[in-house]
């Protein structure tokens, strides 16, 4: 029988997801998924289930498949998480003003 997690230990799971997204690159863009601005939600669950609603540059992204794969087993992979489904939406469209200032600058749109 598991014990429940207090919103601390959510919060921190939460971020060690964040992290391991932040290791995870757009194969066309030399940015991260999370500062690109295709991550639009991480939720923890008490039972240590991650919820991750991302989206795509496009529907017709050629990463389609593989990259929301890639997302979720890299978040599994974290000893705290039990299992993780990754969502995909494309409400809001993504845009280039989803990117964080930091992407930006790296692509010099700023």
């Amino acid at each position: 029988m598991s014990e429940e997690l207090s919103r601390a230990e959510m919060q921190k799971i939460g971020e060690e997801v964040v992290g391991v997204l932040c290791t995870i690159f757009d194969p066309e863009i030399p940015v991260d998924i999370y500062q690109l601005g295709l991550i639009y939600d991480v939720q923890v669950s008490t039972e240590r289930d991650v919820h991750i609603l991302m989206t795509l540059t496009s529907p017709n992204c050629p990463v389609a498949e593989s990259l929301p794969q890639e997302v979720k087993e890299k978040s599994r992979a974290l000893d705290a998480v039990r299992d993780v489904e990754v969502e995909i939406t494309f409400d809001p469209p993504w845009d280039k003003d989803m990117m964080s200032e930091e992407a930006k600058l790296e692509l010099g749109i700023l």
